[in-house]
């Protein structure tokens, strides 16, 4: 399993293109097989957080390569944030109280 951490602030003024090019982030992500989960928060500060899990790190790699997601890397790091940091977490170890929010099988989006 590999777990993904994307934490960000947005640039305000590029907001609704972001929005667009997030939107279909999510779709190709749903469609790469191996996509556990992808589950995405806001704070009321503006921080906002992403949590993909994969199934492997195969797969993970295979996302992280896509050539429409290499593309909207290279724009989020030009234009739509204001800052980010990525964590990756390979075979992380779990420590659970029931079911942990990955274990559901991801869904796809209507």
């Amino acid at each position: 399993m590999v777990i993904t951490i994307f934490r960000s602030r947005l640039d305000a003024k590029n907001e609704a293109e972001y929005r667009v090019a997030a939107e279909r982030m999510r779709e190709i992500a749903m469609g790469m097989p191996g996509l556990v989960s992808f589950k995405a928060f806001a704070a009321d500060d503006g921080e906002r957080l992403s949590m993909i899990v994969f199934d492997s790190v195969e797969a993970q790699k295979a996302w992280r390569e896509h050539p429409e997601h290499r593309e909207a890397q290279r724009r989020g790091w030009e234009s739509f944030y204001s800052e980010f940091s990525l964590v990756v977490c390979e075979n992380p170890r779990l420590i659970s109280k029931g079911s942990p929010p990955w274990a559901q099988p991801a869904r796809r989006l209507e």
